[in-house]
């Protein structure tokens, strides 16, 4: 694979690691014949991914900027050579990762030789975050993904429960015009629905499938 991770996603560890989530899969395809608004949705997404990543490498402001350029450059030139739009968030925090330590690099600052190690060589505890990291993501782009599959009264009563700090059921009954009696059941209901959704129905498929089988022994 060459420095700036570009492998048309085909990685047998990427593939393997990652869900096959149909809303990536969908913006993926949709981004690469020319569509601007999947192509934005994909950099709203995963921009977090890439900014989370940057902040671990204590880049500043102005390095990080660059990095998600340089990223964003690269994934353009890829998209027309995918063949596996499911890996695109774990190339993104690949590319990112490579391209953080060429800015180091770059700047020859004193940590740049540790930071040049091969992803294959990552520090264990580095390996993990990073990871973390791109679950995180995964689950904040279903989230949005589940969000956006509620009608429009229904994204106005999640949002209101979960600002922080959320308002008192009484102040959002006289906001949304409901009983305070049926916000209960209506936050079931859209976190039912959301529960439905393509991308949080992968997640929550691949997360129990990773889930350690118990056996519990016989009385």
């Amino acid at each position: 694979m060459s420095e700036d991770g570009a492998a048309g996603f085909t990685s047998q560890a990427d593939t393997d690691a990652m869900h096959a989530d149909p809303f990536v899969i969908d913006l993926v395809i949709q981004a690469r014949s020319g569509d601007k608004r999947s192509w934005d949705a994909l950099v709203e997404q995963y921009a977090p991914l890439i900014w989370s990543i940057c902040r671990r490498y204590r880049l500043s402001r102005a390095d990080a900027e660059d990095v998600a350029q340089s990223v964003w450059l690269l994934l353009v030139d890829q998209l027309g050579k995918v063949r596996d739009p499911a890996a695109l968030p774990r190339w993104l925090a690949t590319t990112t990762r490579r391209e953080c330590r060429r800015v180091l690099r770059a700047a020859n600052r004193p940590h740049a030789v540790g930071c040049g190690l091969d992803a294959d060589h990552f520090p264990a505890e580095l390996a993990g975050a990073a990871e973390q990291e791109l679950l995180e993501a995964e689950r904040h782009a279903a989230l949005r993904e589940g969000f956006t599959h509620l009608p429009p009264d229904g994204q106005r009563l999640i949002a209101l429960l979960i600002a922080d700090p959320p308002p008192p059921y009484a102040e959002i009954s006289v906001r949304l015009g409901i009983p305070i009696g049926s916000i209960g059941p209506n936050r079931s209901r859209c976190l039912a629905k959301m529960r439905r959704s393509p991308a949080i129905a992968a997640l929550i498929n691949s997360e129990e499938k990773q889930q350690p089988t118990v056996n519990h022994p016989r009385s």
